[in-house]
C-alpha cells in the first residue's frame, strides 16, 4: 500500500487548468460540470435492501420529478445490484457522465451510466477495493479532474476507525491512497470530504469504524467501550499537495462538511452526531484555520442525532436534519458566526438525507441511516418525500412510500436532468 502514496503532485498537475464550477445540490464537487440550475428531471435514490422486502437486494431507484411529466413523482426505473451491503453514499464524476455508488459492509463500488438518466446502467463493479487500500467502508464520493476521491471508514485490519482516502481515475483504476493522520492531535478517523478551489483547502471530517456502524443502534449506546469509538478532529489539508496542514479538534463525531459556495468566503460548516452542535471552520486574521461551536441543535440531552446538512447556494440559510426526532430544522447563517434556527418541522419517526436543488426552491428528504441504526417496527418509515420551499415553509409536493412498493430503505439521492439545456455546462466561479 505504501508504494501507492503519492506527494499529491499527479493531482496537483491535473488541476493546473481546472477551474472549478459553480455546484448543484449544493453538496456537489465544485469540480462537477454540466450543472443544473433550472428544473430537474430525476432523483436518483440509493436504496438498501431490506430482508422481506420485495427481492431485498440493493438498488438505484429513479423518480421522474419533473412537475409537468405525467409521471411526476412516481418511480421509473430500478435496477438491483444484487445481495445487501450496507448501500450508502453515491457521487458523481467530474463530467457527470457516471454515478459511483458504495457499500460500508461488503465494500463494492458500483458505477453507473447515466447517459440516459431515466435509466441508469451498471457499467462497472469495483470489488478489491479493501484488497488494494487495506481501508473498508467506501463512504464519500467526491469528484477533481479526471479522478474520483473516495473517503472510507475503517480498515482490514482491526475494523475501527483507523482509515484513510483512496484516489481512482474516472475509469475505476487505483491512483494513489493517503492514511488519514495520527500525528499533532489526529486520530486518524475519516468521513466526508469538502473542498475549497479558492484556498486549496480540503477539509475531512470523523466518524467510526466498521465494528461500530455495523452493530445494533441499542446495543452500541449501551457499550461504554464502542461509544469512546467515534472521531473528534476535522482535518485541514494542502489539496494539491494532498499534506495535511492543521488538525482541529472537534468532539462528538463532525459529520457532513458544507463550504460555502460564494468564492469570497473562507468558511463551511459541519455538525456533530453526538453532541449537537454546528460547528464553524473558518480562518482566523492570521489566516489558520479555526473551529468553533456557534449554535445548538435542538435539544442535545435527548440526543436528536443530527446528520445530514444542506447549505443553500446564497450561503444564507443550512437545512440540518435530526434522525432520532425525525426533524429537519432551518437554519438563517447570513451570520455564520451566530447561526439562528427559523424553521422546524417533524418529517416523521426518522429522518436522515437532505438535498435541495440549487436554486433552493425545492427539498428532497429520505430516512435511512444504517441498517442496523434505523427504527424497529412500525416506526422503520422507508419514504422519500419531495416539497416545495419558499424561504418560509415546506409545502410537501408528493410522497414516495418505499415500504409499500417493497423497495427498501431510501438512503443517498442525486439530481439529473434528461439534457444539458436544462444544466450549465462550463460555468466557472
Amino acid at each position: 500500500m505504501r508504494n501507492l502514496v503519492k506527494s499529491g503532485l499527479g493531482i496537483a498537475a491535473l488541476l493546473v487548468a481546472a477551474s472549478p464550477a459553480l455546484a448543484d445540490e449544493t453538496c456537489n464537487s465544485p469540480y462537477t460540470l454540466s450543472l443544473i440550475k433550472g428544473q430537474e428531471d430525476f432523483l436518483h435514490v440509493w436504496t438498501l435492501g431490506e430482508i422481506g422486502v420485495g427481492d431485498e437486494s440493493d438498488k438505484l431507484v429513479t423518480v421522474d420529478v419533473q412537475p409537468s411529466s405525467p409521471t411526476y413523482g412516481k418511480v421509473i426505473n430500478s435496477i438491483s445490484v444484487g445481495g445487501r451491503g450496507e448501500a450508502h453514499h453515491t457521487g458523481f464524476t467530474d463530467d457527470r457522465r457516471y454515478l459511483w455508488a458504495g457499500r460500508l459492509d461488503d465494500n463494492k463500488i458500483f458505477v453507473f451510466d447515466l447517459a440516459d438518466p431515466a435509466k441508469p446502467k451498471i457499467v462497472k463493479t469495483i470489488t478489491d477495493f479493501a484488497e488494494k487500500t487495506g481501508f473498508v467502508g467506501p463512504h464519500t464520493f467526491y469528484a477533481i479532474p479526471g479522478r474520483m476521491m473516495v473517503q472510507a471508514l475503517s480498515n482490514t485490519r482491526t475494523h475501527d476507525g483507523q482509515t484513510g482516502i483512496a484516489v481512482y481515475n474516472n475509469g475505476g483504476d487505483l491512483v494513489s491512497v493517503h492514511p488519514m493522520p495520527l500525528e499533532n492531535g489526529g486520530d486518524g478517523y475519516g468521513y466526508d470530504i469538502g473542498i475549497n478551489p479558492q484556498k486549496n483547502a480540503m477539509l475531512t471530517s470523523s466518524f467510526t469504524g466498521w465494528t461500530n456502524y455495523m452493530m445494533d443502534m441499542g446495543q452500541m449506546i449501551k457499550d461504554p467501550e464502542a461509544m469512546k469509538r467515534f472521531g473528534k478532529s476535522m482535518v485541514m489539508w494542502d489539496f494539491k499537495a494532498m499534506q495535511p496542514i492543521s488538525i482541529m479538534e472537534v468532539p462528538g463525531s463532525p459529520l457532513e462538511i458544507r463550504w460555502s459556495l460564494k468564492p469570497e468566503d473562507n468558511w463551511a460548516f459541519s455538525a456533530t452526531a453526538l453532541t449537537s452542535k454546528l460547528w464553524l471552520i473558518k480562518q482566523d486574521e492570521t489566516g489558520a484555520w479555526v473551529a468553533r461551536d456557534v449554535a445548538t441543535i435542538g435539544d442535545p440531552a435527548k440526543i436528536p442525532l443530527p446528520v445530514d446538512i444542506s447549505i443553500s447556494a446564497d450561503a444564507k440559510g443550512l437545512w440540518v436534519n435530526t434522525f432520532l426526532d425525525g426533524t429537519s430544522r432551518y437554519f438563517d447563517i447570513s451570520n455564520p458566526e451566530a447561526p439562528k434556527q427559523v424553521y422546524a418541522r417533524k418529517m416523521g419517526s426518522q429522518v436522515n438525507m437532505v438535498s435541495q436543488s440549487y436554486d433552493g426552491k425545492r427539498v428532497y428528504f429520505t430516512t435511512s441511516l444504517l441498517a442496523n441504526w434505523d427504527k424497529k417496527g412500525a416506526e422503520n418509515e422507508q419514504w422519500l418525500k419531495a416539497f416545495d420551499w419558499d424561504g418560509k415553509q415546506l409545502v410537501e409536493k408528493f410522497t414516495v412510500d418505499f415500504k409499500a412498493q417493497k423497495l427498501g430503505r431510501a438512503h443517498h439521492m442525486k439530481l439529473s436532468a434528461k439534457t444539458k439545456a436544462a444544466a450549465i455546462g462550463d460555468e466557472r466561479r
